[in-house]
């Protein structure tokens, strides 16, 4: 008799993890960023089981947003909340490494904050804030300005 495979936690995973699918880049500071990333999760009253950050093409998050969310256009984040429960974050963030590049040219700052001001928005959504009013916006990017204001000293 076949016994199904048994699925066991891998005690290697982190809770957060990064992954390139058609971009590659430096991602500085994985750990510290990890860290900080899990900080803003916790300060919201909701720690991360686990979180995948996808970096990806334009044109890969463009199709990405085609298929599931039946958005034709461009964006710079799509994120995933697979949380079953309201006590610990679980999803995936995929993110376009250019359109976070072009943000970055266009708003004066460097790549490596406006990618964070990006990856705490994810979590943000994943937290439960939300986007699509004017106040809601608002909060949200109140929220991403406090937690950039906590990792100064990597993003410089």
């Amino acid at each position: 008799m076949q016994f199904p495979a048994i699925d066991t936690p891998d005690a290697s995973r982190q809770p957060i993890e990064f992954f390139f699918d058609d971009v590659a880049f430096d991602l500085p500071e994985e750990a510290a960023l990890g860290e900080w990333l899990m900080g803003i999760a916790l300060t919201e009253g909701k720690p991360i089981a686990e979180v995948n950050f996808i970096f990806c093409s334009d044109e890969q998050l463009r199709h990405i947003n085609v298929e599931f969310l039946d958005h034709d256009y461009y964006t710079d984040i799509i994120t995933f909340d697979f949380s079953d429960d309201e006590a610990a974050m679980r999803g995936e963030i995929y993110i376009s490494s250019e359109r976070v590049m072009d943000n970055a040219r266009e708003h004066g700052v460097s790549f490596l904050h406006e990618l964070c001001r990006v990856m705490a928005h994810g979590v943000l959504h994943i937290a439960g804030y939300g986007d699509k009013t004017p106040e809601q916006e608002a909060k949200m990017r109140a929220k991403e300005n406090y937690y950039l204001n906590n990792i100064k000293a990597l993003i410089g």
